[in-house]
């Protein structure tokens, strides 16, 4: 089943007059069976992209703020593992979830999940990579937690337009950080080889831990949700394992997680199915920055060559419904800022960047010429409007309408990145704290990760003695 034809599953609804019964139950079979569980080779390699752009943009980040202040406190508390934090030594694999997840969320260059369900790489590779290091797993075992730990995020926050995720953004809350604690427990269970009680008993511990606010985006705290996800979730299979209990009702309809985070019930919940895989529905970004903006930003550029060298008088910009929830800042006062707000990314691709990693500087919050625009970008939210699609109307001083849309952004699974372009996007992050002969060579490691020895081979090539990690402060 394509992305498109997924969109049209039968979704349920919070206030359903008939509650679905066992919800987490039908959660921990699926991650009691991940051992025994045969992957496709079109969802094992899938998983396999994930990974290329997991380490991607986790290795590109490493001396990020975010990355180096979660390192610090890792290197202080000096944890005993075998877990590799990247740029470091090793520590247990909550700690080195912690950092890793942080690193890979940093830039706001991560996967997403079409319908809603996050940044679902961010915490689930973050967690198997470390618990699978640690314990000494092999590769397909590894990747086999990683897909487990997917499945489950894309299904609690999934349902689109209208569904758990988009919801919760639009009530102040970060999906990843929410449903990317009970994936992390997922993953984390599933490597550890739990029965579904206790796959049980982790996926709910890892639900009451759930956090994340959406006040946090344009700083250090966002990308610390992944992060904390992960290492949430495998403190949470780790009480499981030593015998604690949760209460076992937190996700069904009434009385549990979705009560809590959408208190007007008015959410579209995707039920607790199987059947399909939603790692087909993973998109990849083109651009360095919220998800919320691209749709915008591609729209934009199709027009740079027709306003460059005029003066633009208005912008107004049909977005979908949560643009202004999760990228509407319209005064960014840093680069980080600039990365959600849509008016300032239509302003920086009018004139002509590329919205790539290196264009989210100072140089560009202060260009005059993109100051210029985006204090007069209106959004226009359209509430059946997918994120996907952008409408854009530009009125220039010399009174011509120039027009633009997107109808299905770069990135999307129905209009995918190439292998190229996905290849292009690695090496560029890579190579600057890796070395070309290095990032080359993590490259082929990752894209032949089934073989046995890769995943210590791809530890060794991004500890501390191999990546440039500059000491700031």
């Amino acid at each position: 089943m394509n992305a498109i034809s997924q969109r049209n599953a039968k979704p349920g609804t919070v206030n359903a007059q008939s509650p679905e019964v066992g919800r987490g139950d039908k959660l921990a079979a699926y991650v009691a069976a991940a051992s025994s569980r045969a992957y496709p080779e079109e969802i094992v390699a899938a998983a396999r992209v994930a990974l290329v752009d997991y380490m991607g943009v986790a290795v590109g980040a490493v001396n990020e703020p975010g990355a180096i202040a979660t390192r610090k406190v890792a290197q202080v508390w000096a944890a005993p593992g075998n877990a590799r934090i990247f740029g470091a030594g090793t520590t247990n694999p909550a700690l080195a979830a912690l950092v890793n997840g942080t690193m890979a969320h940093c830039m706001d260059y991560d996967d997403t999940h079409l319908w809603g369900g996050g940044h679902i790489s961010t915490p689930c590779w973050s967690a198997a990579l470390a618990v699978g290091s640690h314990r000494g797993l092999d590769e397909k075992s590894v990747i086999g937690g990683f897909i487990t730990g997917y499945e489950i995020m894309a299904r609690l926050g999934g349902g689109g337009i209208r569904g758990v995720g988009r919801s919760m953004q639009q009530r102040g809350l970060h999906p990843t950080g929410i449903n990317g604690v009970v994936a992390a427990a997922g993953v984390a269970a599933a490597l550890m080889g739990f029965d579904q009680d206790r796959s049980h008993n982790a996926l709910s511990i890892g639900a009451t831990s759930a956090s994340g606010l959406v006040a946090s985006f344009g700083s250090d705290s966002k990308p610390y949700h992944g992060g904390k996800a992960a290492m949430d979730g495998i403190l949470a299979a780790d009480l499981a394992n030593a015998g604690f209990r949760a209460a076992r009702t937190v996700f069904e309809r009434r009385k549990g997680m979705l009560d809590a985070f959408i208190q007007d019930l008015s959410a579209e919940v995707p039920d607790i199915e199987f059947e399909d895989w939603e790692l087909l529905n993973n998109g990849y970004k083109p651009f360095a920055c919220c998800r919320a903006t691209h749709a915008s930003i591609q729209a934009a550029h199709t027009l740079t060559e027709a306003v460059k060298g005029r003066k633009i008088k208005r912008v107004r910009a049909k977005t979908h419904a949560n643009a202004p929830f999760t990228a509407g800042k319209t005064d960014p006062q840093t680069p980080l800022d600039c990365k959600f707000s849509v008016p300032f990314t239509i302003a920086m691709a009018l004139r002509g960047y590329r919205a790539t990693e290196a264009d989210f500087s100072m140089q560009t919050l202060l260009d005059p010429e993109v100051r210029a625009i985006y204090p007069h970008v209106k959004l226009l939210p359209q509430a059946n409007q997918p994120q996907f699609e952008a409408y854009l109307e530009v009125d220039m001083e010399d009174g011509e309408t120039l027009y633009s849309e997107t109808r299905l952004f770069l990135g999307h699974p129905d209009n995918p990145m190439t292998a190229d372009d996905r290849k292009a996007k690695f090496l560029s992050l890579t190579e600057p704290v890796l070395g070309d002969a290095r990032a080359v060579k993590l490259l082929g490691i990752l894209e032949t990760f089934e073989r046995p020895g890769s995943l210590s081979e791809a530890m060794r090539l991004v500890d501390g003695a191999n990546l440039v990690v500059k000491v700031k402060g």
